[in-house]
Protein backbone atom coordinates (compact mmCIF):
# COMPACT_ATOMS: atom_id res chain seq x y z
CA UNK A 1 0.00 0.00 0.00
CA UNK A 2 0.97 3.38 -0.76
CA UNK A 3 2.16 5.85 1.84
CA UNK A 4 -0.21 8.78 2.20
CA UNK A 5 1.15 12.52 1.07
CA UNK A 6 0.95 14.64 4.50
CA UNK A 7 0.36 18.70 5.09
CA UNK A 8 1.92 20.48 8.51
CA UNK A 9 -0.66 21.68 10.76
CA UNK A 10 -0.27 23.89 13.66
CA UNK A 11 -2.30 24.02 16.69
CA UNK A 12 -2.98 28.07 17.20
CA UNK A 13 -5.01 28.44 20.10
CA UNK A 14 -3.60 31.01 22.99
CA UNK A 15 -2.09 29.74 25.21
CA UNK A 16 -1.21 31.61 28.98
CA UNK A 17 2.45 31.55 30.05
CA UNK A 18 4.72 33.31 32.63
CA UNK A 19 6.48 36.24 31.33
CA UNK A 20 9.55 36.36 33.59
CA UNK A 21 10.21 32.44 35.20
CA UNK A 22 12.71 33.72 37.88
CA UNK A 23 11.57 36.52 38.82
CA UNK A 24 7.84 35.30 39.21
CA UNK A 25 9.63 32.21 41.54
CA UNK A 26 11.22 34.14 43.35
CA UNK A 27 8.55 36.93 44.01
CA UNK A 28 6.37 33.65 44.71
CA UNK A 29 8.66 31.95 47.29
CA UNK A 30 9.55 35.50 49.20
CA UNK A 31 5.99 36.19 49.10
CA UNK A 32 4.41 32.99 50.47
CA UNK A 33 3.51 31.55 53.49
CA UNK A 34 5.58 29.23 53.41
CA UNK A 35 8.67 31.53 53.57
CA UNK A 36 7.52 32.22 57.04
CA UNK A 37 9.06 28.84 58.17
CA UNK A 38 11.93 29.01 56.76
CA UNK A 39 14.50 30.89 59.33
CA UNK A 40 18.19 31.47 58.88
CA UNK A 41 21.02 28.96 58.92
CA UNK A 42 18.12 26.36 58.15
CA UNK A 43 18.94 23.29 55.85
CA UNK A 44 16.54 23.08 53.35
CA UNK A 45 15.98 20.14 50.91
CA UNK A 46 15.06 21.01 47.36
CA UNK A 47 13.45 17.68 46.22
CA UNK A 48 13.56 17.49 42.29
CA UNK A 49 12.24 14.56 39.78
CA UNK A 50 13.14 13.18 36.69
CA UNK A 51 10.36 14.96 34.31
CA UNK A 52 11.41 16.81 31.17
CA UNK A 53 9.75 19.92 32.77
CA UNK A 54 10.38 22.79 31.24
CA UNK A 55 12.46 25.76 32.42
CA UNK A 56 13.51 23.45 35.03
CA UNK A 57 16.96 24.63 35.64
CA UNK A 58 15.39 28.06 36.14
CA UNK A 59 12.34 26.90 38.31
CA UNK A 60 14.90 25.33 40.41
CA UNK A 61 18.00 27.33 40.89
CA UNK A 62 15.16 30.44 41.34
CA UNK A 63 13.82 27.97 44.34
CA UNK A 64 17.57 27.11 45.77
CA UNK A 65 18.64 31.18 45.52
CA UNK A 66 15.11 32.23 46.88
CA UNK A 67 15.87 30.26 50.06
CA UNK A 68 19.63 31.38 50.57
CA UNK A 69 18.04 35.11 50.03
CA UNK A 70 15.75 33.68 52.94
CA UNK A 71 19.12 33.32 54.66
CA UNK A 72 18.83 29.15 54.69
CA UNK A 73 21.34 26.93 53.06
CA UNK A 74 19.61 24.45 50.83
CA UNK A 75 20.67 21.19 48.83
CA UNK A 76 19.07 19.41 46.27
CA UNK A 77 17.87 16.28 47.14
CA UNK A 78 16.96 13.31 44.16
CA UNK A 79 12.85 12.23 44.48
CA UNK A 80 12.06 10.51 41.32
CA UNK A 81 11.06 6.64 43.29
CA UNK A 82 12.81 3.85 40.51
CA UNK A 83 13.96 6.04 37.81
CA UNK A 84 17.86 5.85 37.21
CA UNK A 85 17.64 2.44 37.68
CA UNK A 86 16.40 2.86 41.11
CA UNK A 87 20.60 3.79 41.79
CA UNK A 88 22.37 6.89 43.27
CA UNK A 89 24.40 6.94 39.81
CA UNK A 90 21.60 7.06 37.74
CA UNK A 91 19.36 9.33 39.53
CA UNK A 92 22.04 11.75 39.77
CA UNK A 93 23.26 10.86 35.90
CA UNK A 94 19.25 11.83 35.12
CA UNK A 95 19.13 15.46 37.43
CA UNK A 96 22.26 16.12 35.48
CA UNK A 97 20.45 15.47 31.98
CA UNK A 98 18.44 18.65 33.09
CA UNK A 99 21.43 20.46 34.57
CA UNK A 100 20.61 20.24 38.00
CA UNK A 101 24.13 19.74 39.26
CA UNK A 102 26.37 20.85 41.46
CA UNK A 103 27.77 22.99 39.05
CA UNK A 104 24.52 24.80 37.54
CA UNK A 105 22.98 25.02 41.05
CA UNK A 106 25.97 26.31 43.27
CA UNK A 107 24.13 24.06 46.08
CA UNK A 108 24.80 19.93 46.62
CA UNK A 109 22.70 17.53 44.80
CA UNK A 110 22.34 14.38 46.94
CA UNK A 111 20.96 10.92 45.39
CA UNK A 112 21.14 8.43 47.67
CA UNK A 113 18.65 5.78 48.22
CA UNK A 114 18.68 5.24 51.56
CA UNK A 115 14.68 5.58 52.98
CA UNK A 116 13.00 5.17 56.71
CA UNK A 117 9.39 3.71 57.87
CA UNK A 118 8.14 6.84 58.97
CA UNK A 119 4.90 5.12 60.03
CA UNK A 120 1.91 3.54 58.47
CA UNK A 121 -1.00 4.69 56.61
CA UNK A 122 -4.72 3.76 56.89
CA UNK A 123 -4.24 1.16 54.78
CA UNK A 124 -2.10 -1.15 57.14
CA UNK A 125 0.71 -0.01 54.66
CA UNK A 126 4.40 1.31 55.64
CA UNK A 127 5.41 5.02 54.30
CA UNK A 128 8.79 5.40 53.46
CA UNK A 129 10.68 8.49 53.09
CA UNK A 130 14.03 9.94 51.61
CA UNK A 131 16.77 9.84 54.79
CA UNK A 132 18.13 12.83 53.48
CA UNK A 133 15.52 15.18 53.66
CA UNK A 134 14.23 14.05 56.64
CA UNK A 135 17.31 15.10 58.48
CA UNK A 136 17.01 18.71 56.52
CA UNK A 137 15.32 21.08 58.99
CA UNK A 138 12.93 21.93 56.11
CA UNK A 139 11.60 20.13 52.91
CA UNK A 140 10.60 21.83 49.50
CA UNK A 141 9.73 20.57 46.52
CA UNK A 142 9.81 21.64 42.74
CA UNK A 143 7.22 19.64 40.39
CA UNK A 144 4.80 19.74 37.89
CA UNK A 145 1.25 18.95 38.29
CA UNK A 146 -0.77 17.23 35.60
CA UNK A 147 -3.23 15.16 34.55
CA UNK A 148 -1.44 11.00 35.36
CA UNK A 149 -0.64 8.92 32.54
CA UNK A 150 -2.37 5.83 34.96
CA UNK A 151 -5.51 6.67 36.75
CA UNK A 152 -8.07 9.71 37.30
CA UNK A 153 -8.75 10.92 41.53
CA UNK A 154 -8.43 14.17 43.17
CA UNK A 155 -4.30 13.67 43.24
CA UNK A 156 -2.76 12.63 40.30
CA UNK A 157 0.55 13.87 38.85
CA UNK A 158 1.85 16.64 41.29
CA UNK A 159 3.51 17.92 44.75
CA UNK A 160 1.41 14.73 46.70
CA UNK A 161 2.76 11.93 44.70
CA UNK A 162 6.64 13.19 44.65
CA UNK A 163 6.19 13.50 48.31
CA UNK A 164 4.81 10.01 48.31
CA UNK A 165 6.67 8.55 45.66
CA UNK A 166 9.53 10.57 44.97
CA UNK A 167 10.76 10.95 48.20
CA UNK A 168 9.53 7.04 49.27
CA UNK A 169 12.48 5.98 46.78
CA UNK A 170 12.38 2.57 45.79
CA UNK A 171 10.29 1.29 48.84
CA UNK A 172 7.80 4.27 48.44
CA UNK A 173 7.15 3.34 44.84
CA UNK A 174 7.40 -0.38 44.69
CA UNK A 175 4.86 -0.16 47.91
CA UNK A 176 2.13 2.05 46.13
CA UNK A 177 2.91 0.56 42.80
CA UNK A 178 1.71 -3.08 44.16
CA UNK A 179 -1.72 -2.17 44.31
CA UNK A 180 -1.48 -1.05 41.14
CA UNK A 181 -3.90 1.36 39.98
CA UNK A 182 -6.04 1.50 43.40
CA UNK A 183 -2.63 2.41 44.87
CA UNK A 184 -2.08 5.53 43.22
CA UNK A 185 -5.40 6.97 43.37
CA UNK A 186 -6.45 6.08 46.67
CA UNK A 187 -3.56 5.13 48.66
CA UNK A 188 -1.02 8.49 48.16
CA UNK A 189 -3.49 10.47 49.97
CA UNK A 190 -3.34 8.13 52.94
CA UNK A 191 0.35 7.92 52.78
CA UNK A 192 0.13 11.95 52.17
CA UNK A 193 -1.26 12.39 55.43
CA UNK A 194 1.69 10.64 57.14
CA UNK A 195 4.21 12.25 55.97
CA UNK A 196 2.54 15.43 56.30
CA UNK A 197 2.47 14.68 60.30
CA UNK A 198 6.26 13.08 60.69
CA UNK A 199 8.38 15.08 57.59
CA UNK A 200 9.68 18.43 57.64
CA UNK A 201 7.62 19.01 54.61
CA UNK A 202 6.52 22.95 54.27
CA UNK A 203 5.49 23.69 50.57
CA UNK A 204 6.20 23.09 47.33
CA UNK A 205 6.47 24.75 43.73
CA UNK A 206 3.84 24.01 41.43
CA UNK A 207 4.23 24.23 37.77
CA UNK A 208 1.72 24.01 35.29
CA UNK A 209 2.34 24.27 31.43
CA UNK A 210 0.58 24.80 28.23
CA UNK A 211 -0.47 23.05 25.06
CA UNK A 212 3.32 24.21 23.85
CA UNK A 213 4.98 23.00 27.06
CA UNK A 214 5.46 26.44 28.39
CA UNK A 215 5.21 27.57 31.76
CA UNK A 216 1.98 28.94 31.97
CA UNK A 217 1.06 29.24 35.48
CA UNK A 218 3.24 28.76 39.13
CA UNK A 219 2.08 29.10 42.44
CA UNK A 220 3.50 28.32 45.77
CA UNK A 221 1.49 25.35 47.74
CA UNK A 222 2.13 25.96 51.71
CA UNK A 223 1.41 22.26 53.87
CA UNK A 224 -1.38 23.79 55.11
CA UNK A 225 -2.81 24.24 51.70
CA UNK A 226 -1.99 21.31 49.49
CA UNK A 227 -4.97 19.37 49.88
CA UNK A 228 -7.64 22.33 48.75
CA UNK A 229 -5.15 23.78 45.86
CA UNK A 230 -3.59 20.93 44.17
CA UNK A 231 -7.00 19.50 43.18
CA UNK A 232 -7.90 22.78 41.77
CA UNK A 233 -4.34 23.07 40.02
CA UNK A 234 -4.69 19.83 38.84
CA UNK A 235 -8.37 20.70 36.70
CA UNK A 236 -5.96 23.50 35.28
CA UNK A 237 -3.62 21.46 34.27
CA UNK A 238 -6.14 19.54 32.40
CA UNK A 239 -7.78 22.07 30.50
CA UNK A 240 -4.27 23.33 29.50
CA UNK A 241 -2.15 19.80 28.29
CA UNK A 242 -1.70 19.84 24.88
CA UNK A 243 -4.10 17.22 22.98
CA UNK A 244 -4.14 15.62 19.06
CA UNK A 245 -7.54 17.77 17.91
CA UNK A 246 -9.31 14.93 15.90
CA UNK A 247 -11.82 11.80 17.83
CA UNK A 248 -9.51 9.38 15.72
CA UNK A 249 -7.61 8.08 13.29
CA UNK A 250 -6.47 4.85 11.41
CA UNK A 251 -2.40 5.55 11.77
CA UNK A 252 -0.17 7.52 13.97
CA UNK A 253 3.51 7.79 13.82
CA UNK A 254 5.44 8.60 16.68
CA UNK A 255 8.97 9.98 16.22
CA UNK A 256 10.23 9.61 19.77
CA UNK A 257 8.78 8.00 23.27
CA UNK A 258 10.47 8.90 26.44
CA UNK A 259 10.40 9.22 29.94
CA UNK A 260 11.39 13.22 29.02
CA UNK A 261 8.18 13.33 27.63
CA UNK A 262 5.92 11.35 29.55
CA UNK A 263 6.10 9.17 32.14
CA UNK A 264 4.48 6.14 30.42
CA UNK A 265 6.59 6.85 27.46
CA UNK A 266 3.96 8.04 25.37
CA UNK A 267 1.29 9.77 27.28
CA UNK A 268 -2.16 7.66 27.17
CA UNK A 269 -4.09 11.02 27.65
CA UNK A 270 -2.72 12.39 24.38
CA UNK A 271 -2.49 8.91 22.28
CA UNK A 272 -6.13 7.67 23.63
CA UNK A 273 -4.20 4.27 24.73
CA UNK A 274 -4.19 3.20 28.86
CA UNK A 275 -3.29 -0.21 28.04
CA UNK A 276 -3.47 -1.15 31.42
CA UNK A 277 -3.64 -4.80 33.04
CA UNK A 278 -7.55 -6.60 34.06
CA UNK A 279 -8.69 -2.62 33.00
CA UNK A 280 -11.13 -2.48 29.97
CA UNK A 281 -10.36 0.19 27.62
CA UNK A 282 -13.04 3.21 27.47
CA UNK A 283 -15.26 3.50 24.92
CA UNK A 284 -14.97 7.30 25.89
CA UNK A 285 -11.51 7.20 25.23
CA UNK A 286 -9.88 10.25 22.58
CA UNK A 287 -8.70 9.81 20.15
CA UNK A 288 -9.45 6.17 18.88
CA UNK A 289 -6.69 5.21 17.02
CA UNK A 290 -6.13 1.40 14.99
CA UNK A 291 -2.41 1.31 14.13
CA UNK A 292 0.12 3.04 16.19
CA UNK A 293 4.19 3.42 15.58
CA UNK A 294 6.99 4.30 17.13
CA UNK A 295 10.26 4.94 16.07
CA UNK A 296 12.52 6.07 18.49
CA UNK A 297 13.58 6.16 22.27
CA UNK A 298 14.85 9.20 23.17
CA UNK A 299 18.36 9.23 24.23
CA UNK A 300 17.34 11.49 27.40
CA UNK A 301 15.62 8.35 28.75
CA UNK A 302 19.08 6.14 29.11
CA UNK A 303 17.75 3.34 27.83
CA UNK A 304 14.38 3.05 29.61
CA UNK A 305 11.80 2.57 26.51
CA UNK A 306 9.09 2.00 29.25
CA UNK A 307 5.58 2.49 27.44
CA UNK A 308 7.09 1.89 24.20
CA UNK A 309 4.23 -1.10 24.36
CA UNK A 310 1.59 1.30 23.88
CA UNK A 311 2.77 1.06 20.14
CA UNK A 312 2.21 -1.98 18.07
CA UNK A 313 5.52 -1.15 16.19
CA UNK A 314 8.43 0.10 15.83
CA UNK A 315 12.34 -0.06 14.44
CA UNK A 316 14.63 -2.19 15.86
CA UNK A 317 17.25 0.42 16.37
CA UNK A 318 14.66 1.28 19.05
CA UNK A 319 14.70 -2.32 20.47
CA UNK A 320 18.33 -2.09 20.36
CA UNK A 321 18.80 0.87 22.41
CA UNK A 322 16.98 -0.88 25.27
CA UNK A 323 18.86 -0.96 28.59
CA UNK A 324 17.81 -3.78 30.26
CA UNK A 325 18.47 -2.33 33.94
CA UNK A 326 16.62 0.94 34.30
CA UNK A 327 13.75 -0.45 31.69
CA UNK A 328 13.13 -3.46 33.73
CA UNK A 329 13.61 -1.54 37.09
CA UNK A 330 11.24 0.83 36.22
CA UNK A 331 8.27 -1.29 35.09
CA UNK A 332 8.81 -3.82 37.46
CA UNK A 333 8.63 -1.34 40.13
CA UNK A 334 5.32 0.57 38.48
CA UNK A 335 3.65 -3.23 37.84
CA UNK A 336 2.48 -1.74 34.32
CA UNK A 337 4.05 -4.92 32.16
CA UNK A 338 1.71 -4.54 29.48
CA UNK A 339 2.68 -1.22 28.47
CA UNK A 340 6.66 -2.16 27.77
CA UNK A 341 5.63 -5.52 26.45
CA UNK A 342 7.77 -5.14 22.76
CA UNK A 343 6.49 -3.90 19.22
CA UNK A 344 7.00 -5.90 16.34
CA UNK A 345 10.34 -4.47 15.06
CA UNK A 346 11.48 -3.11 11.96
CA UNK A 347 14.92 -1.84 10.19
CA UNK A 348 13.64 0.90 8.71
CA UNK A 349 11.16 4.04 9.32
CA UNK A 350 9.52 3.20 6.18
CA UNK A 351 8.65 -0.13 7.31
CA UNK A 352 7.03 0.73 10.19
CA UNK A 353 4.65 3.33 8.76
CA UNK A 354 3.82 1.00 5.56
CA UNK A 355 3.24 -1.79 7.47
CA UNK A 356 0.88 0.85 10.24
CA UNK A 357 -1.00 1.90 7.10
CA UNK A 358 -0.86 -1.86 5.38
CA UNK A 359 -2.59 -3.41 9.14
CA UNK A 360 -4.96 -0.14 9.79
CA UNK A 361 -8.00 -1.82 8.75
CA UNK A 362 -8.56 0.89 5.84
CA UNK A 363 -7.30 -1.29 2.41
CA UNK A 364 -8.08 1.78 0.42
CA UNK A 365 -4.83 3.93 0.53
CA UNK A 366 -6.49 7.53 -0.74
CA UNK A 367 -8.50 7.20 2.66
CA UNK A 368 -5.95 6.17 5.10
CA UNK A 369 -5.97 8.74 8.19
CA UNK A 370 -2.44 9.25 9.25
CA UNK A 371 -0.69 11.76 11.60
CA UNK A 372 3.18 12.00 12.44
CA UNK A 373 4.28 13.73 15.81
CA UNK A 374 7.59 14.30 17.12
CA UNK A 375 6.30 13.12 20.44
CA UNK A 376 3.28 13.10 22.91
CA UNK A 377 4.57 16.15 24.71
CA UNK A 378 4.99 18.55 22.39
CA UNK A 379 1.98 18.10 19.70
CA UNK A 380 1.45 22.34 18.69
CA UNK A 381 2.29 20.98 15.09
CA UNK A 382 1.43 16.99 13.62
CA UNK A 383 1.23 15.96 9.46
CA UNK A 384 -1.87 14.85 8.60
CA UNK A 385 -2.81 13.45 5.07
CA UNK A 386 -5.88 14.42 3.05
CA UNK A 387 -8.22 12.56 4.80
CA UNK A 388 -7.81 13.77 8.49
CA UNK A 389 -7.36 17.27 7.37
CA UNK A 390 -10.13 17.32 5.73
CA UNK A 391 -12.14 15.84 9.08
CA UNK A 392 -10.20 18.98 10.73
CA UNK A 393 -11.48 21.75 7.99
CA UNK A 394 -13.21 24.57 9.85
CA UNK A 395 -11.65 24.11 13.02
CA UNK A 396 -11.33 27.82 14.70
CA UNK A 397 -7.93 27.06 15.96
CA UNK A 398 -5.81 25.31 13.31
CA UNK A 399 -3.04 26.31 9.87
CA UNK A 400 -2.86 24.43 7.55
CA UNK A 401 0.83 25.42 6.16
CA UNK A 402 1.92 24.75 2.91
CA UNK A 403 1.10 22.11 0.35
CA UNK A 404 0.65 17.56 0.80
CA UNK A 405 4.61 16.68 0.44
CA UNK A 406 6.09 12.69 0.43
CA UNK A 407 7.23 11.90 4.17
CA UNK A 408 10.87 13.01 3.81
CA UNK A 409 12.73 9.50 4.02
CA UNK A 410 16.16 9.31 3.39
CA UNK A 411 18.85 7.45 1.55
CA UNK A 412 18.17 4.41 3.76
CA UNK A 413 14.71 4.53 4.42
CA UNK A 414 14.44 7.03 7.53
CA UNK A 415 12.58 9.56 8.62
CA UNK A 416 14.12 12.78 8.81
CA UNK A 417 12.46 13.91 12.15
CA UNK A 418 14.66 16.98 12.47
CA UNK A 419 13.06 18.62 9.03
CA UNK A 420 9.46 17.89 10.14
CA UNK A 421 9.82 18.93 13.19
CA UNK A 422 12.52 21.74 13.69
CA UNK A 423 10.98 23.03 16.79
CA UNK A 424 10.80 19.90 18.57
CA UNK A 425 13.35 18.28 21.70
CA UNK A 426 14.69 16.69 18.63
CA UNK A 427 14.93 19.26 16.62
CA UNK A 428 17.17 21.36 18.94
CA UNK A 429 19.25 18.33 20.02
CA UNK A 430 20.51 18.17 16.49
CA UNK A 431 20.71 21.92 15.98
CA UNK A 432 22.68 22.13 19.21
CA UNK A 433 25.32 19.63 17.92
Amino acid sequence: MDIPRVQLVRQTAPQPSVANVAATVRELWLGSKTAKRIKPGMKVAVACGSRGINNYLTLARATVDAIKELGAQPFVVAAMGSHGGATPEGQRELLASYNLDEAHLGVPVVTDMDAENIGTNSWGQPVWWDKNALKADAVVTVSRVKPHTDFRGKFESGILKMLVIGLGKRHGADQVHSFGTRGLRDMIPESGQVILNKTPFIGGLAILENAKEETAKLEVLDRDDLWDREPVLLEEARALMGRLPFKGADVLIIGECGKNYSGAGMDPNVIGRMLIEATPEAETNDPRIVRIGVLDVSPESHGNATGIGLADLTTNRALAGIVQGPFRMNNLTARSLWRSKLPFGFETDREVVANCVETCWQPEADKVKLCVIPNTLEVVEMWVSAPLAADLKGHPHLEFVGEPAPLPFDAVGNIAQEQMFPHSVRGRRRAAH
